[in-house]
């Protein structure tokens, strides 16, 4: 038996610009995020015949692969194990993110179940790289969209990270961020009502490939924010931190149609009045969460309000521990 251990990721600045070509459109586009102690689980374990997946929502039994890809709820880890070629299996996969969160789940658990499945089958472990852009492509086959590659190295590596565009290829570079002193400002908040990104994601693309200037304006305005993001995490300047990430959702919530939804905005808006630095819908909105970053002085006041108004604040922690993987 294998398993495979990946974290979840808080985005700070410059989501969507992960989905190529966008990046290539800004010169210097990054993105800035920070994995969570929020994790993903897969195990794979040989079986006679057939695959089985387990699953929170219950057991799902296939022939093949691509039988198990068929199935909604088996569509993810069926693409990967017909392209990885894994032989009859058991896969089951556990989340601690609340499903639809917008905490990148979906994709530690793409690689989760890349790192796991060539390491049943004998493989070398491949470079962080390889595996992210790997994961990236099955998503897209599975969605028929594109898609892009920032929550994959938070998954893969750990902690801070900026994620950069250029010609050629992404670079990653650890940030240098006091973890403990995140935890302290950081604040996140499931709004109850679960997201889907491909749709608006796929909006923002076709405008902004059909140059659109608004779309184009806007996303503009992300890349600025987060260019300008990385220097306050790493002076400890929470403040300023908070202010750009809540910039950076004032250029956000306007790319798209549902990215802003009532039930983020009372969160956000309620968290302002309460004294938060500044927020933002994770990953691409329309519901899922919102991550804030608050006095740590008003952190518990801040959570106990939006509590009361359907908020769900989440156990959630920044964490530097990479992609596990071990034999049982």
């Amino acid at each position: 038996m294998i398993r495979a251990r990946a974290r979840c990721r808080v985005d700070l600045g410059g989501g969507t610009l992960d989905i190529w070509p966008l990046g290539l459109l800004f010169p210097g586009a990054q993105t800035v995020n920070v994995a969570l102690d929020v994790s993903v689980e897969v195990t794979l374990e040989r079986r006679a015949s057939g695959f089985r997946l387990l699953t929170d929502g219950g057991t799902v039994d296939a022939a093949s692969a691509e039988d198990l890809a068929a199935d909604r709820e088996g569509a993810l880890p069926g693409v990967v194990a017909a392209a990885l070629g894994l032989p009859p299996v058991t896969i089951s996969i556990r989340s601690g993110s609340p499903r639809g969160g917008g905490l990148g789940a979906s994709s530690a658990v793409t690689v989760a179940l890349i790192a796991a499945g060539d390491r049943l089958l004998g493989r070398d472990r491949r470079e962080p790289g390889a595996t992210a852009r790997l994961a990236r492509d099955l998503e897209a086959r599975l969605m028929r969209l594109p898609t892009g590659t920032q929550d994959h190295y938070p998954a893969l590596l750990g902690g801070g990270l900026v994620v950069a565009f250029a010609p050629g290829g992404e670079t990653v570079r650890r940030l240098h961020v006091d973890l403990a002193g995140l935890e302290r400002h950081l604040l996140l908040v499931y709004t109850g009502q679960s997201h889907f990104s491909a749709a608006t994601n796929w909006e923002i693309i076709r405008r902004c490939l059909e140059a659109d200037p608004e779309v184009r304006g806007l996303l503009g305005g992300i890349a600025e924010v987060a260019a300008a993001l990385p220097e306050p995490l790493e002076a400890g300047d929470w403040q300023t931190a908070g202010e750009l990430v809540g910039r950076e959702w004032s250029f956000r919530r306007q790319l798209a149609a549902g990215v802003s939804v009532p039930a983020v905005d009372r969160l956000l808006e309620r968290a302002l009045e309460m004294g938060a630095w500044g927020g933002k819908a994770c990953g691409a909105g329309g519901g899922g969460s919102v991550a804030l970053i608050v006095p740590a002085d008003r952190r518990a006041a801040i959570a106990e309000a939006l509590a009361a108004i359907g908020g769900e604040p989440l156990a959630a922690a920044p964490s530097d521990t990479p992609l596990e993987l071990d034999e049982l």
